[in-house]
């Protein structure tokens, strides 16, 4: 495993990997001359294992926002708006917990005797009954009440097991890469677009990665043809999210990352990278006409220089009055600023 890190030089870098799905020597092969081909240069690579991935949590702290409810978060320690859920179920929230019925997915599958696909199974079924509502962004909760012999329970993201048993079950791996270019050739959005692909496989270009691998999964040797949940290959959405990962996966340390200390540079506490890791939802903008969005949308597609700019402005060190604009920043305003500034 090469274990260098980003140059000194701010291009864009991102982390890839091949999820479990489609890690075969082929796609392995297929994916290094994929990129490239396509102007990335590889700075580092090597193999996770099922293990690795499940003792250090590392796929529930990737999907944040919906392991925190499902694995990393008891209920009590959740923000659950009261009137929804007792509107839903017709039990106080409180009363819920004070009776110990509500349950996140790990202890769900405890507590229910179900294993991943199980508790998925019984998610479905919740879904189908529309006995599920959603408290925002990758916050669901569930009446489970179709397990023989066991008390109906309120659980939260069932869903969530099943999708990480993919990468924790024996045998299970994922193959990662660190990728940087220089963004004037390749902005991040065709990075995301064309390099990679789109979501949905079939969609993607012909020559993008996860095109690739849809047209070519037999000779692959993937056990059947990529879709929308089991695309082939992942790839951070943003510098700051392509930090975050490096940080999550492979144990990146603030101080020994070019990005990252470009971003303390320019004014980023570290402990302010560090909460900003687990993408919360971030509130910038005007006084008058505030923005409140989830910080890895609110820097997806940005190459590094406008990365750094953006993230100045939410954190509030870009130096400008308040923004005079209807419900929106205007980024030529910002990187304007910032013109003539070491970043």
């Amino acid at each position: 495993m090469c274990a260098t890190g980003p140059s000194t030089e701010r291009k864009n870098t991102a982390f890839v990997f091949i999820k479990p799905h489609a890690v075969t020597d082929a796609t392995k092969q297929l994916v290094s001359s994929g990129l490239e081909a396509k102007g990335m240069t590889i700075l580092a690579q090597g193999t996770l294992t099922a293990k690795q991935i499940d003792d250090g949590m590392l796929i529930d702290q990737h999907y944040y926002a919906i392991a925190s409810k499902a694995t990393i978060l008891k209920p009590h320690q959740l923000n659950v708006p009261a009137e929804k859920f007792k509107g839903k179920f017709g039990i106080g929230w409180q009363e819920a917990l004070d009776k110990g019925v509500v349950l996140n997915a790990a202890d769900a599958c405890t507590q229910l005797g179900l294993d991943a696909a199980g508790l998925n199974a019984e998610w479905a079924k919740a879904k189908k009954a529309n006995k599920l509502i959603k408290f925002g962004g990758g916050f669901y909760c569930g009446l489970i009440d179709t397990v023989p012999n066991q008390a109906p329970k309120y659980v939260f993201n069932g869903f969530f097991m099943n999708m990480r048993n993919d990468y924790v079950k024996p045998g299970a791996e994922i193959h990662y890469y660190v990728v940087e270019w220089d963004s004037k050739k390749t902005a991040w959005a065709d990075f995301r677009g064309s390099v990679l692909g789109p979501t949905d496989p079939a969609d993607a270009p012909a020559d993008s990665m996860r095109g690739l691998i849809y047209s070519n999964w037999k000779a692959l040797g993937l056990p059947s043809q990529p879709n929308v949940g089991e695309n082939g290959v992942h790839a951070s959405a943003s510098p700051f999210e392509a930090l975050a990962e490096r940080m999550n996966w492979l144990g990146a340390k603030l101080e020994e990352d070019a990005f990252a200390q470009s971003l303390i540079a320019a004014g980023i506490p570290a402990e302010t990278i560090k909460e900003w890791s687990v993408d919360p939802v971030v509130t910038y903008g005007s006084e008058q006409y505030p923005i409140k969005k989830s910080l890895f949308d609110s820097l997806e597609d940005t190459d590094s220089d406008m990365c750094i700019a953006q993230a100045m402005m939410i954190n509030g060190k870009a130096g400008l009055d308040p923004l005079p604009l209807a419900g929106a920043f205007s980024v030529g305003a910002i990187v304007g600023a910032l013109a003539g500034k070491n970043l």
